[in-house]
């Protein structure tokens, strides 16, 4: 079945949890990212019971902080 992953359109088998695609795609530091599933997050609790389906969009967000304003 066909997703969007970050942009790209992917083929995957059917069945594939949330956590399951982290690890087909080689996420860096899984514990960090946050999951958006068709444009709402996923709670990372849910992670697991989260079954992706066809034509689902994904993207995976990393919120990082930091910076300085120079003021």
């Amino acid at each position: 079945m066909k997703v969007t992953i970050n942009g790209k359109i992917k083929d995957i088998k059917e069945g594939v949890t949330v956590t399951k695609i982290l690890k087909i795609e080689n996420v860096e530091m899984p514990d960090m990212v946050s999951v958006q599933l068709n444009d709402e997050f996923i709670d990372r609790a849910n992670f697991n019971s989260t079954v992706l389906k066809e034509n689902d969009k994904i993207d995976f967000l990393y919120f990082m902080g930091g910076g300085n304003s120079g003021f």
